[in-house]
């Protein structure tokens, strides 16, 4: 999903679980139609997981739960909204991006993800909501970010916070209330608050510095052919636009000098917003997700120009359950990647050929697994290329799918 963006749920009881590669305070808080709490009973949290329908629990891979069965939500309230914040102590979510995932609580199925855009200051954020609209229930994705905490939050939506008291006001100066009164920081990112949603109230000069900028270092296809480095990226973006397109991902390599031929096996693992595998293509199972990533087949030598292994990517046919992508190489054989030469990776339009981004292997080590580089999809439903080249000790791309899960 992308901001502001909603789908209706198909399922009575949902699930959102809220992840991150940091640990999180999840909450859910039952809104009236005015955008208030009717009382503290509705809002749900680790010290009071539960409410009218609503409960929280830790997520089975990591991260909080909050769970509404919608059957069970009392007619007065509108909407639940799931909110995050850090556990640490003047942390904030800048190079964090927490994932909300929506799922049948019943079996399992995923419903929706959305994870926010690039955050800054923040250290809270409303994630998604869930609401009432013509007697049918939708989820909408939200990514509305408050620089004073889950206490910014719940004193916005009308929970009473116990904080220590500030020095009251001298009674000879009584500026307007909203001077005075403690406000959430302004919305972050390019869009306002969701339609229904109470406003936060802010001075009329935000404290909080404006939505960062693209992230330093970051290049997109506009120029042409982009050669990366060790952990740089590039955004598939050309004239503005995301490339949804079918790419091809060459692998290639060279036997070192002097060494014998070698046999190494390109694959791409398939991942969830979760980090969970969801399949893995590669010599033996040539074609996954229906045709939407397909391999080449299998080069026992690595003799020969061009690329030795190929994989292509519909991108446009992924399931939205597909957020990220690891392509890697494995000696099944055994030999190491120092009696490697010349391995490398480029990403290619599979309609015209034209070479879009390349990552040479600039060293090696006497490993048997390489990570070689990462697609992940974006928020705004863009995908991002990286260059990774770690190296693993691994045969098969069975013993990469827990490394590269923790590479995304």
């Amino acid at each position: 999903m992308t901001p502001g963006s909603n789908l209706p749920l198909s399922a009575v009881r949902v699930a959102v679980d809220v992840t991150a590669p940091v640990r999180l305070d999840v909450s859910g808080l039952l809104l009236a139609a005015d955008g208030k709490v009717r009382s503290d009973d509705d809002f749900v949290f680790y010290n009071q997981p539960a409410g009218p329908g609503v409960t929280h629990s830790a997520a089975a891979g990591g991260g909080d739960t909050i769970t509404v069965d919608t059957a069970a939500v009392p007619d007065g309230i509108e909407k639940i909204v799931v909110t995050a914040s850090l556990d640490t102590p003047g942390a904030t979510f800048a190079g964090t991006e927490p994932t909300g995932t929506v799922r049948n609580a019943d079996d399992g199925s995923v419903l929706a993800s959305f994870t926010p855009p690039q955050l800054g200051t923040e250290t809270a954020l409303v994630v998604v909501e869930i609401y009432r609209r013509a007697g049918a229930w939708k989820v909408r994705a939200v990514g509305q970010g408050y620089a004073d905490g889950l206490a910014g939050i719940a004193t916005d939506f009308g929970v009473s916070v116990e904080e220590p008291a500030t020095p009251a006001a001298a009674p000879q100066a009584p500026p307007a209330p909203p001077a005075a009164a403690p406000a959430p920081a302004a919305p972050t990112g390019q869009w306002g608050p969701p339609t229904g949603a109470p406003a936060p109230v802010a001075p009329p000069a935000p404290a909080a510095p404006a939505a960062p900028a693209a992230a330093p270092g970051k290049i997109n296809l506009d120029k042409g052919r982009v050669s990366l480095q060790k952990n740089q990226t590039v955004s598939l973006v050309k004239g503005g636009r995301p490339l949804l397109s079918s790419v091809r991902m060459g692998l290639g390599w060279e036997p070192a000098f002097r060494s014998k031929s070698i046999d190494l096996d390109a694959s791409v693992i398939a991942y969830g917003p979760d980090r969970k595998k969801v399949d893995n293509c590669f010599f033996g199972k040539l074609m996954i997700l229906g045709g939407a990533i397909q391999h080449s087949g299998d080069n026992l030598t690595g003799e020969g120009a061009g690329d030795d292994e190929a994989i292509t990517v519909h991108l446009g046919g992924l399931p939205p359950e597909v957020t990220g992508l690891v392509f890697v190489v494995n000696s099944f054989s055994g030999q190491k990647f120092s009696d490697v030469a010349k391995a490398y990776c480029r990403l290619v339009d599979a309609q015209s050929g034209e070479e879009l981004v390349r990552f040479d292997l600039t060293h090696s080590e006497p490993r048997t697994g390489v990570m070689m580089a990462k697609l992940i999809r974006q928020f705004s439903g863009e995908w991002e290329m990286t260059a990774m080249g770690e190296y693993v000790d691994a045969r098969t791309v069975r013993g990469m799918v827990k490394p590269a899960g923790q590479a995304l």
